[in-house]
């Protein structure tokens, strides 16, 4: 082997055990934060002063470690210029390679100008490939080794240039280019290659982490959805607590409120019992001071405050919070002798966040529940007095006059009242509520008699249809009671049921036109709580429209879904 050769071969050695150091350092890297703009691609200043930083020491270390030729030094020094304008853009690898290169412009030597300015120039050309491949949406081409090998070549071939143009005497720089052209070309661009191979296999792993991660929070919730809609209780928890168990694959899983433990599944239930005051001082901290508390049983302590022969041997604890208190904890658990993942430990704060939301959803649904039922009680405080007083000062005249007549309308008040006490908040069919509003009119017709006329018209398809308890009632009550009962003529009522697309629609309708354009709070009550109850259960598509036309006709539409379900 020639002299040259041998020389040139030696190089690469020396520069190969430079770049191996970069790699080293970029290894541990991967283990810190450091990490994460690399792997994100810098797009903040914050971020952008790490690379920058970092990739400037890259520089410093490549130039100091570099080994001396020719009376110039051949480094690894490209290498931070060129990734950090990869990573960050023009002006990051601009602002590294000047760093690098004044730098090298402080050591002397006849090629300290060349290098200073083909250092600043390999890092603006990087960042400008970083700027080239962003507009054309191909920025992850950037992780590709590859097109970074090509790029990092094409940068040291501009080295070499610029050292030829610039350093003085021109057979110096020439000599020196012979030398260290090869070397440099191949070691900086495969180097710059792993490095950023490096790079992307973390980005990948990142990736696959956030994919599972997701996966398990997007498979708890949705195997917890209503449960707590029942209640934040004892049998509730316990279900929740034995899904987290099984697709966390932790030790064991706790649920507490603020006072004691509501539901345990895993190592160590023999001694942990639902039921029971919360006895650790870690999860009273994580209540009282509304953080999550992680003990891995070597940073902070931990130690079971029931048994000292438990097995567990780390926890985190994290509250869980609804209308802005904390309101219990969910805890994982690990054995002494395995490790807390930090999947499982983000995972479980995310959980947390899922079962607050539940909570708050239950404590609403239930809210929600009992202003139904308290209107519903509205509704039957406002229908039965006022019904009820009529409908006794009728049976008396009628007891008068026509005993033979009393006894069925006595029947048919009292089915009346019978089926009013036992509704619920739920839904009937549409037969039953005709049924409902049947006897009712039975005896508004013999307090009327000849003054008002009903007409009923739905035909039997319909009549299955499910719609929620006192819907027709409080309106067919509402045109006698603000309607015909009004006119010195006959009343006439007409109900009737028809379909319109996938909707059912039944209307009630009078002719007395009576119904006021902006009526009273205690006028329109009834229907303003029938309109709120089948927008809340069927959506705000569905409810009644009211359309009067004065002296004339009044008519109330109520629209719902033929398929409720």
């Amino acid at each position: 082997m020639s002299p040259d050769l041998l020389d040139t071969f030696e190089l690469i050695v020396k520069l190969t055990q430079q770049m191996s150091l970069y790699l080293v350092l970029a290894y541990l890297l991967t283990k810190t934060p450091v990490l994460r703009p690399m792997v994100d691609l810098a797009v903040h200043l914050p971020h952008k002063l790490i690379l920058y930083v970092t990739f400037s020491l890259f520089c410093i270390m490549g130039t100091y470690f570099g080994e001396q030729t020719h009376g110039a030094i051949a480094n690894t020094r490209a290498m931070g210029a060129i990734l950090s304008g990869l990573l960050g853009g023009p002006v990051t690898g601009f602002l590294v390679g000047l760093t690098g290169g004044l730098h090298r412009y402080s050591l002397g030597g006849f090629t300290d100008l060349a290098c200073a300015i083909s250092t600043t120039s390999e890092g603006l050309f990087a960042g400008l490939m970083h700027l080239r491949l962003r507009r054309s949406s191909q920025l992850e081409e950037l992780f590709n080794p590859l097109r970074v090998f090509v790029i990092a070549l094409i940068a040291e071939m501009m080295q070499m240039m610029i050292i030829l143009l610039v350093a003085r005497p021109f057979g110096e720089a020439w000599a020196l280019v012979q030398t260290i052209a090869l070397p440099m070309m191949l070691v900086n661009s495969l180097g710059a290659a792993l490095f950023m191979s490096m790079i992307r296999d973390q980005r990948t792993m990142a990736e696959k982490l956030s994919t599972a991660h997701s996966a398990k929070a997007l498979k708890i919730a949705e195997r917890t959805v209503g449960i707590l809609a029942g209640g934040f209780n004892q049998e509730n928890t316990a279900r929740i607590a034995r899904i987290i168990y099984q697709e966390t694959n932790v030790s064991a899983v706790a649920i507490t409120d603020k006072d004691k433990l509501l539901a345990f599944i895993g190592t160590g239930d023999d001694h942990h019992i639902p039921g029971t005051p919360i006895s650790s001082s870690l999860t009273l901290d994580a209540i009282h001071q509304n953080r999550v508390v992680f003990a891995d049983g070597v940073a902070q302590h931990y130690q079971c405050s029931l048994s000292n022969n438990c097995q567990l041997g780390s926890s985190l604890i994290v509250p869980l919070r609804g209308d802005n208190e904390v309101i219990g904890t969910v805890k994982l658990y690990e054995k002494k002798q395995r490790i807390f993942l930090n999947l499982n430990q983000t995972l479980g704060e995310g959980i947390a966040r899922v079962l607050s939301n539940q909570i708050l959803h239950g404590r609403y649904v239930e809210q929600k529940s009992l202003l139904t039922q308290a209107e519903l009680k509205l509704l039957h405080a406002q229908v039965s007095p006022h019904f009820l007083f009529n409908a006794l000062n009728t049976l008396a005249a009628i007891t008068r006059r026509t005993p033979d007549k009393a006894r069925p309308l006595i029947q048919d008040l009292a089915a009346f009242l019978r089926a009013n006490l036992k509704r619920g908040t739920g839904e009937i069919t549409l037969r039953e509520e005709l049924e409902h509003i049947q006897h009712y009119l039975t005896i508004e017709l013999a307090r009327f008699g000849d003054q008002l006329q009903v007409e009923i018209q739905v035909p039997e398809q319909y009549q299955h249809i499910s719609l929620p308890t006192f819907t027709l009632q409080p309106l067919v009550e509402n045109a006698i009671k603000h309607g015909t009962s009004t006119l010195l003529e006959q009343g006439k009522i007409r109900i009737w049921a028809e379909s319109d697309n996938d909707d059912l629609l039944l209307t009630v309708e009078d002719n007395a036109g009576a119904f006021p354009a902006e009526p009273k709070e205690s006028d329109g009550l009834g229907l303003n709580i029938v309109n709120r109850r089948i927008k809340s259960i069927y959506g705000e598509e569905f409810g009644l429209t009211t359309h009067c036309i004065p002296d004339q006709q009044t008519r109330v539409q109520v629209r719902l879904p033929r398929n409720p379900e």
